[in-house]
């Protein structure tokens, strides 16, 4: 007998009700509902530094996420997790200095970081405190190290750029190298990290990029119109900015005034294309340009992700756009939440420490089908705090005025280590 559309709508409302429904039973040890049992993590966040103008949108949707959870899945199963933000202002020493505190107020079953600062501050720390930290971020080489207690959903930001630059030497054809220039800075050592590994795979694959210069800018900076006018007479065909949405302005800006604007600029999901669009004016501003990186990008197609954020801001009052940081933040909600609720499947929702959430991290194997399409198939092991086979990429830009995905699912190569 053939289903009618509306029979379909139907079972397919029963399917997602009884997805649900099981993920929540698959916590209970008996089948009576518990008094809730509340289990703390620590989000660090960044309102006054660097990424303050992002921060909305990323604190905001990966909290979300936790309130969708209790709901859904922690309530029946009597277990909820309640997220506290600190301002670590992107900074080594403030994270360093605020993690004492947050540790002995928390007693956290995880940490969500930002980046780089958290790692560089806490790594040495997390194994004995027991308190595995989840970064929104790519990964970095300084941290790639085995056993580690830091964990990124994204390979490194090296990983993300050189499959970028393999797939656009490609489309470009030729055996000619793409040469760039990349645009970093000193004040955090998640920039150096990314200029580093980028120059790694450069000097390994000298056919597929060059190199022509590494520009190192202040933090903040507002004229770059010197530097961008001096790598270009260097033939750079692509300007990589992965640090800051500031650097991404000043650089356009440079552009512009050079009457070059036909050259991309290359950013990542922190200071994404919208973001940076945004900052200098609209989105027009960075016509050309592309975004690299291993999430969902949040362009207008109808997909799981982009439901999965509707879900959220009707039926939980998130208050954000449907952002490349409002991505991150889901990401890092949804693996952290993921791997507690796997650890509280094996302890009965009862005692879960952050060494069992660090357990299950490495132990499980995450279906994209979790994460709503925001981030792909996840499996974590012992030799990197990010995984290390099967990686892949989206890739967006912005054509005639239109932020949209270029391509989907771009493989990751080898980088090696630097």
């Amino acid at each position: 007998m053939s289903m009618t559309n509306k029979d379909f709508r139907a079972r397919a409302r029963i399917g997602t009700q009884l997805a649900v429904a099981a993920a929540a039973a698959a916590l209970l040890s008996a089948p009576e509902v518990r008094a809730q049992t509340v289990y703390n993590v620590a989000g660090i966040a960044d309102f006054t530094g660097p990424y303050a103008d992002v921060m909305k949108d990323l604190a905001g949707c990966r909290k979300t996420v936790f309130d969708w959870w209790n709901e859904e899945v922690g309530k029946p199963a009597g277990v909820a997790l309640r997220i506290k933000d600190f301002d670590g202002r992107y900074d080594v020493a403030q994270i360093s200095s605020l993690w004492p505190g947050m540790k002995s107020e928390l007693n956290p079953v995880a940490a969500l970081g930002l980046g780089g600062p958290d790692v560089a501050a806490l790594a040495q720390r997390l194994p004995g405190d027991k308190v595995p930290l989840i970064n929104a971020t790519a990964g970095y080489g300084f941290a790639w190290k085995p056993d580690s207690w830091a964990f990124n959903a994204r390979p490194t930001y090296a990983h993300e750029v050189a499959a970028f630059y393999t797939w656009l030497q490609q489309q470009r054809g030729g055996n000619a190298p793409l040469k760039i220039a990349v645009i970093s800075s000193e004040v955090s050592p998640a920039y150096v990290d990314i200029h580093k590994g980028t120059q790694q795979f450069a000097k390994d694959n000298p056919k597929i990029l060059e190199i022509v210069e590494t520009v190192y800018t202040e933090a903040q900076p507002t004229d770059l119109t010197q530097q961008v006018n001096r790598v270009l007479r260097k033939d750079a065909q692509v300007l990589q900015v992965l640090n800051n949405t500031a650097s991404v302005v000043a650089v356009r800006r440079a552009l512009q005034a050079l009457g070059k604007t036909d050259i991309p600029i290359l950013v990542s999901a922190h200071n994404s294309l919208p973001a940076s669009g945004k900052a200098i004016g609209d989105l027009n501003q960075m016509e050309g340009s592309f975004e690299v990186y291993g999430l969902a990008v949040p362009s207008d197609d109808a997909t799981p992700a982009r439901a999965f954020f509707d879900k959220l801001r009707t039926g939980y009052k998130l208050q954000a756009g449907f952002t490349t940081p409002c991505v991150m933040g889901m990401a890092q909600g949804l693996l952290t939440v993921r791997a507690f609720e796997a650890a509280a499947k094996a302890k009965g929702g009862k005692g879960v420490t952050g060494a069992d959430v660090r357990d299950a991290l490495l132990s499980q194997s995450f279906p994209s089908e979790s994460f709503f399409g925001v981030l792909p198939a996840m499996k974590f092991g012992t030799d990197a705090p990010f995984p290390t086979q099967g990686n892949s990429v989206n890739i967006g830009t912005v054509e005639k005025g239109k932020y949209r995905l270029k391509q989907a699912s771009v493989p990751v190569p080898a980088v090696n280590k630097w």
